[in-house]
């Protein structure tokens, strides 16, 4: 069996009693980033190798681990935070499988994930919005921006904290400059910070951004 498991975003008391139990029964933990997983298994006192799967690694590691499942190993896959599919190789790996073996095989242990704690305190409507990934960083730039501003309903994304300032001045720029913009600074994490308000505001709660942004642009 393939477990795609997710991990804390931050804190590590969010991470689920059933993850843990199968973190601790699997062969093999494969992993967007071995030094962070292996801190979270030292944390919980878990003893497994973990091998690196990142979006840079060949396709041999994909093929490693379903014949791993095919052998009828228990490996399970993590990213460096949150749920795994999510800008992160995991999508490719479970491609692998289920186009392989079948879904039989595979079997999501859910748990944290930025986009669905920031949505839970938004304060809006959320029974729809839509997923963007992170801003690009140079080509295709102002495009997504724009693309996002056309949207009709909530839009979550996420932003680099080098960029941050830069998103809001291209927001203004680009007409956004009365969209609300719910803004989730290093969640879960100890200097969690959560703000909305337009983006001319929220330049001035941000001066010297820094951790992790996930933002939703409200419609």
């Amino acid at each position: 069996m393939l477990y795609i498991v997710a991990t804390p975003i931050g804190n590590l008391q969010d991470i689920t009693l059933r993850a843990l139990e199968t973190l601790k029964k699997v062969d093999f933990i494969y992993a967007e980033d071995t030094r962070r997983t292996k801190q979270l298994l030292t944390a919980f006192e878990i003893h497994k190798p973990v091998i690196s799967l990142h979006h840079h690694s060949p396709e041999s590691i994909l093929e490693e681990v379903r014949c791993g499942v095919e052998d009828g190993k228990e490996i399970a896959y993590v990213t460096d935070a949150g749920t795994p599919g999510i800008q992160d190789p995991g999508g490719k790996l479970v491609e692998k499988l289920r186009d392989s073996i079948g879904y039989e095989f595979i079997t999501p242990i859910p748990g944290p994930s930025s986009v669905t704690a920031l949505l839970s305190v938004a304060g809006i409507a959320a029974d729809k919005f839509s997923f963007m990934g992170f801003v690009p960083t140079k080509k295709g730039r102002e495009t997504f921006i724009r693309k996002i501003l056309a949207e009709t309903e909530p839009v979550v994304f996420f932003e680099t904290a080098p960029r941050f300032l830069k998103l809001l001045d291209q927001l203004i720029a680009l007409g956004g400059e009365k969209r609300v913009l719910i803004v989730g600074r290093e969640l879960t994490k100890k200097f969690e910070q959560i703000q909305f308000g337009l983006p001319e505001e929220l330049k001035k709660d941000f001066l010297e951004p820094r951790g992790e942004f996930v933002l939703v642009l409200c419609p």
